[in-house]
């Protein structure tokens, strides 16, 4: 492999002048900087990027951690930072932690050595352990969709609680009283924003909540099917409110295995927008937010830190 000496040698001019051309950090002269890219041309000479991010204190590359990359919710996410990484000429490091700590805590260490600019987090895991794994991280933060406890750092989300109440209101307006709601681990805050606004509406409306109504499980489809089985099964719902697309895709599915049409029978309405629930049978009504423009924006705002560092 070529090295900076080679090209160097090859042009006729110092490796100090070689750096020049390369990093455009002084003036060279036209006759000179044709030479030193020929010479680039002839070796294929790929500049370190190691060599180069020491001397600029900077690797131009972001990181994004996320617990699930099957989740249509964190692909679409994934695609949006990349988006706003390319539009400022940054790489993206993707790691998934696969909802394991471990995994997490490794992955964090792991973009740390690398030299990263700053760390985008998604994380569906317990607050507490997010919050102690990012304590000592040097580099800028921004973490998306939930505010942790414990950490000093940008937040990018919607408003969880809001579109929750809108959702379970909506279902309210069309009549029905007999309303389940399946939502993720209660542990994190996102779950606990969505679900406090289903409450809200119900307590708004005097629609007393049932004791199986509220169905706790992971935010997959496995969980909403499971949790809206356990629904279908106690309280004989005419209305499900999921606290995300892929637990209102597995309640479609419990619907399905007892021949509960929706929407005659029971109204199923979830919460992400998620282009996936737009392809199933029924689609599934959602409420709506862009994650792919969460996701843009969540790099904007870290870039901007960034350079403002």
């Amino acid at each position: 492999m070529a090295t900076i000496k080679d090209v160097a040698a090859i042009a006729g001019v110092s490796f100090t002048t070689v750096s020049h051309v390369v990093n455009n950090s002084r003036p060279v002269s036209a006759d000179v900087r044709a030479k030193v890219e020929r010479a680039i041309r002839e070796l294929d000479y790929v500049p370190s990027a190691v060599a180069r991010s020491l001397k600029a204190k900077s690797t131009a590359t972001i990181g994004l951690l996320v617990p699930n990359a099957t989740n249509p919710y964190f692909a679409e996410l994934a695609r949006g930072v990349e988006d706003g990484c390319a539009k400022n000429g940054y790489c993206l490091f993707f790691c998934n932690s696969d909802d394991d700590p471990a995994k997490q805590r490794n992955y964090l260490r792991v973009l740390q050595e690398k030299r990263i600019d700053g760390l985008v987090i998604a994380s569906a895991g317990e607050d507490a352990v997010l919050a102690q794994s990012l304590a000592n991280a040097r580099e800028p933060l921004v973490i998306v969709d939930r505010n942790i406890e414990g950490l000093t750092c940008d937040l990018v989300q919607i408003d969880h609680e809001k579109g929750a109440y809108l959702a379970t209101r909506h279902l309210l307006e069309l009549g029905h009283s007999q309303i389940g709601c399946i939502t993720g681990p209660v542990a994190t805050a996102v779950s606990a924003m969505r679900l406090h606004g289903f409450i809200r509406a119900m307590a708004e409306r005097g629609v007393e909540i049932e004791p199986n109504a509220i169905q706790q499980s992971d935010f997959s489809a496995t969980g909403g099917y499971a949790a809206a089985s356990q629904l279908f099964d106690s309280m004989k719902p005419t209305a499900i409110f999921a606290c995300n697309d892929m637990m209102g895709i597995g309640a479609l599915r419990a619907a399905a295995e007892r021949h509960i049409s929706v929407p005659a029978d029971c109204s199923i309405i979830g919460f992400d927008d998620v282009e996936l629930s737009r392809y199933t049978y029924p689609a599934l009504s959602s409420v709506g937010q862009s994650v792919r423009a969460l996701g843009e924006m969540a790099a904007q705002t870290l870039i901007d830190r960034i350079t403002a560092r």
